[in-house]
């Protein structure tokens, strides 16, 4: 190994608990910005919408057997039906949809256990799960560079945001410095990123420390009961199968950059959210899903131990749950650090689909190969940054899972799939 290749920690891999600590403080504030932002927008409590992300992603781990590394936290898909139910029977009805969605989770992972996976190659082929990939991490790019280069104005709309850009930008590149060093500082370059952006922006004015002096050191979560109601129930529950979709997408992505073929776990994978899903409903917190960020910082990393999402999950568990001060400084962290660390995490999604359209040698000379991948990404890329979502009766189809349809649909119809898919059984 070469002075300036990073280190590969594997899935089954342990590290030090010295070691350990920072890794999974890196994987935590990967997902704080995007874990609270839910809560924010649909009026439950951040706080409890971080333990749960905690309690949900320590449940994902001992269901699947601590063999997938992921993080759960908010998921965004529910936001329209949670506003929706909030707003005219209450966000505790709301509460018992999140609940269902949970079990609809379950349903499916009971289905697929009994159907088996063999059908994960007919339908999602290298070609179409690389695509999705790419618009994974590039249907996020407008999130990321609107936290890095816009600024919220109080009249509704938003500006470039000068002071904001720069200090995204330098973010940016402690996060690509770091990355490419050796030792510790490979390991933590988002972290290490993170801070050095937070200790830029706080003699700019950006940090806000009169909340983190309010907030008490020490305090117990404010949970909620569900309150069942039918209503509420059949406007949230359904959207599941939507993050279904995603979640399959998700887990390909993390098979693809951690080495191993998590296909057969399908079904594990899919119970461990439903689970997290469910306890999260009971507790007042929103919907959970595997999420992105994590999936970014373990591709720059390059460690895929599952036992730092243990203590990321333990970290969000316990600052979300009892410690308001210590929640409070992490939500200081001005939107333009996260965005410049977010620029590099959603782009190594991206090059990650395109590295495995490389690895698994997709001709692009075959016209199905080519129509697939142009229609997916074009569709969800297009979809994704322009916030456009499919309106389904009081559902939305939004453009990751509209660009996934799309390219199972060309898959099946379009000629030569049967003998590509059983070239693929071959080799495997």
């Amino acid at each position: 190994m070469s002075k300036h290749e990073r280190e590969v920690i594997g899935v089954d891999d342990r590290v030090s608990v010295g070691r350990a600590i920072p890794l999974g403080i890196q994987h935590m504030m990967s997902m704080f910005g995007s874990t609270v932002l839910v809560p924010v927008l649909t009026g439950l409590d951040p706080n409890v919408a971080i333990m749960c992300s905690g309690i949900g992603t320590i449940c994902y781990l001992l269901v699947t057997g601590n063999k997938i590394p992921s993080y759960l936290g908010s998921s965004f898909a529910f936001i329209s039906p949670i506003l929706a139910v909030g707003a005219t029977q209450g966000l505790d009805a709301a509460m018992s949809g999140v609940v269902v969605s949970g079990l609809v989770f379950l349903a499916v992972a009971g289905i697929i256990k009994l159907a088996g996976t063999g059908w994960i190659d007919r339908l999602l082929p290298p070609v179409l799960v690389a695509s999705v990939m790419v618009v994974i991490g590039v249907g996020l790019s407008a999130t990321a560079v609107d936290m890095a280069f816009m600024q919220d104005l109080p009249d509704g709309t938003a500006t470039f945001y000068g002071m904001g850009a720069i200090v995204a930008a330098i973010t940016l590149i402690a996060a690509v410095v770091f990355s490419s060093m050796g030792g510790i500082f490979g390991t933590i370059p988002v972290l290490l990123a993170i801070i050095v952006g937070y200790v830029v922006s706080i003699p700019l004015g950006l940090v806000d420390f009169a909340p983190v002096a309010e907030a008490a050191w020490i305090g117990l979560p404010n949970i909620s009961a569900p309150r069942f109601d039918v209503g509420a129930i059949a406007l949230v529950a359904p959207v599941a199968i939507v993050v279904v979709i995603e979640h399959i997408g998700h887990l390909l992505a993390v098979g693809e950059i951690v080495g191993k073929d998590y296909r057969d776990m399908l079904p594990r994978s899919l119970a461990g959210d439903g689970i997290s899903t469910m306890i999260s409903g009971f507790l007042g917190g929103p919907p959970t899903t595997t999420y992105a960020e994590n999936i970014g910082v373990m591709s720059v990393t390059r460690v895929y131990s599952t036992q730092i999402f243990w203590y990321a999950g333990g970290f969000a568990l316990v600052i979300g749950g009892f410690c308001p001060k210590l929640a409070a400084l992490i939500q200081s962290i001005p939107s333009p650090v996260m965005g410049g660390v977010c620029l590099l995490l959603f782009g190594l999604i991206a090059s990650n689909g395109l590295r495995m359209l490389v690895s698994n040698r997709v001709d692009f000379d075959v016209n199905r190969n080519l129509m697939i991948a142009s229609v997916v990404i074009i569709v969800g890329v297009g979809m994704e940054t322009s916030g456009i979502s499919i309106p389904i009766g009081d559902y939305t189809l939004p453009g990751m899972a509209t660009s996934a349809l799309a390219g199972i649909l060309l898959n099946l119809i379009l000629p030569g799939g049967k003998e590509e898919a059983e070239e693929a059984g071959q080799e495997a």
